[in-house]
């Protein structure tokens, strides 16, 4: 490869980059205009840099960054396929996607692209003259006139996400004044630390790992538990299993117990007595006013039940 003069400048700011910035989001441009690019570029300002250029110089690059000792570039290599770029930062690759997602634009739909999502045609009026209806019959719409122009009758499910655009279906979008697509930059992959990563790994919070830490730690537990070793993670679970059978003895051997059984033995004893206290502190916590009043209906119950007569006497 002979390189010119703009392409040694263009090769070095490449390795200057790719050195220098630590993240990077490998995006695709398909569809992307240049003003549209541009004003990327503008959003990006002091946050991130935006690297485009041609796949066999980007990997020409990085086979030499990876030769000089920059071994953790290799994994890039792979991913230099297409119509890609490189959105390269020091900061927050979360804010970076928040710009990307925001400077997407609607287009229209053009014969041959692939459909990134479906379109739907709704029932109503379409503002044509009613010599095109022939052109809605080959399409299969069902379709009326209707005070001078044609009407859809029903809902149309014209485009397909993933299927080729057709030369009929991209001309009734124009016709209809319809852009049905959005079109900008397109994550593909994330580089940090000398790993790649699919996009989806930035929608990850962190109460996700949260969750899913303490499901590791409830396996590890449960496997501990059942195996008999102990583990930092089962040994809480082991001292009240422990505990719980210290108590069932207590209650079982008359003449031995210790203070937390005393109070397990009192609940057994008198449960109605526990049960009507419960609601009483719990009202007390919500309200510290309420608890005289449920003091008081707790007394009146104690009177009656000292009468000394039974409803059914």
């Amino acid at each position: 490869m002979v390189l010119t003069q703009r392409k040694i400048d263009y090769m070095a700011r490449m390795k200057a980059w790719f050195v220098d910035y630590k993240r990077m989001m490998i995006v695709h441009c398909d569809h992307v205009g240049s003003q549209q690019m541009h004003d990327i570029r503008i959003k990006f300002r002091g946050k991130a840099v935006i690297l485009m250029g041609k796949n066999t110089m980007i990997r020409k690059g990085l086979r030499e960054l990876v030769e000089e000792g920059h071994t953790n570039l290799e994994s890039i290599i792979p991913h230099c396929v297409g119509n890609v770029g490189f959105v390269m930062t020091n900061g927050d690759l979360s804010e970076l996607r928040d710009v990307i997602n925001e400077m997407r634009l609607p287009a229209s739909a053009k014969a041959g692209v692939i459909a990134p999502s479906d379109v739907h045609i709704p029932s109503g009026d379409t503002g044509m003259e009613p010599t095109q209806t022939s052109f809605l019959q080959a399409l299969n719409i069902p379709s009326k006139i209707n005070k001078g122009q044609i009407q859809i009758i029903s809902d149309v499910h014209l485009i397909k996400k993933g299927n080729r655009v057709g030369s009929s279906e991209a001309a009734l979008c124009s016709k209809l004044s319809m852009k049905p697509f959005e079109y900008g930059l397109e994550i593909r992959m994330v580089y940090e630390d000398g790993c790649c990563y699919g996009k989806e790994v930035m929608d990850i919070t962190d109460e996700d790992l949260m969750a899913s830490f303490a499901a590791g730690i409830g396996q590890i537990a449960a496997l501990s538990l059942g195996a008999g070793y102990p583990t930092a993670a089962s040994f809480p679970h082991s001292i009240i299993n422990g505990f719980k059978n210290i108590v069932a003895i207590a209650l079982e051997v008359e003449g031995w117990s210790f203070s937390q059984a005393d109070k397990v033995k009192e609940m057994l004893a008198n449960p109605s007595a526990f049960a009507a206290a419960a609601p009483a502190a719990g009202a007390a916590a919500a309200a510290g006013g309420a608890a005289p009043a449920a003091a008081a209906v707790v007394e009146e119950e104690e009177e009656e039940e000292d009468m000394g007569f039974d409803l059914f006497d």
